[in-house]
């Protein structure tokens, strides 16, 4: 059988071309595209120098959860800096943000309300130094639970997004009220 009409070719190669398109590669290729897995590494060897073996067991995290619980606060009013109550270090390395959200409970009966709160300081060696000498709270930020009352034991404040610009972090404890209070910080740190 022979095409000689251009028109009948044309469709002809058409439908061939459709009919590749249209197949998924999987049962174009077999089950041999489900089974072999081509890996190319490259290597930059002025930039990032790969040799060895190259592994990766399971997903890559882009994120951590740091939970710091039950921290007791005594009431330290938040401008005397040497009675803040001193919780964790949170190391950051390695992530670009942070949300930080602060909840706890009333230790008593309150009489005086106020305000709960932690002042995240970079662990480093000249900002710890002015803060420890001078009270300087330098690239500080601060998270707090203002209105505690005796209206209800439980409190939270709202969850707060930094850029993280140090590889750690101290964290400093206020409690404006007359009762003690326990406290919990949390922190997820993301990419």
């Amino acid at each position: 059988m022979r095409f000689r009409n251009p028109v009948t070719i044309a469709l002809l190669v058409l439908a061939a071309a459709a009919v590749f398109v249209v197949t998924p590669a999987r049962r174009a290729l077999g089950d041999e595209a489900q089974s072999v897995a081509s890996v190319l590494v490259t290597n930059f060897p002025k930039v990032w120098s790969i040799s060895g073996k190259v592994d990766v067991d399971g997903p890559i995290r882009h994120a951590r959860y740091i939970p710091m619980r039950e921290i007791v606060v005594p009431p330290v009013n938040p401008k005397d800096t040497i009675r803040l109550v001193q919780g964790g270090t949170i190391e950051t390395d390695g992530f670009t943000a942070m949300v930080l959200g602060l909840s706890g409970q009333i230790k008593g009966e309150i009489t005086r309300g106020g305000t709960v709160g932690v002042f995240v300081l970079p662990d480093e060696e000249q900002v710890v130094h002015a803060f420890e000498e001078k009270g300087m709270m330098q690239f500080m930020t601060e998270i707090n639970a203002p209105g505690i009352s005796a209206a209800s034991p439980y409190f939270s404040s709202e969850q707060t997004r930094i850029l993280v610009g140090f590889p750690r972090y101290r964290t400093y404890f206020y409690n404006s009220s007359d009762k003690s209070v326990s406290v919990n910080l949390f922190a997820y740190l993301t990419n």
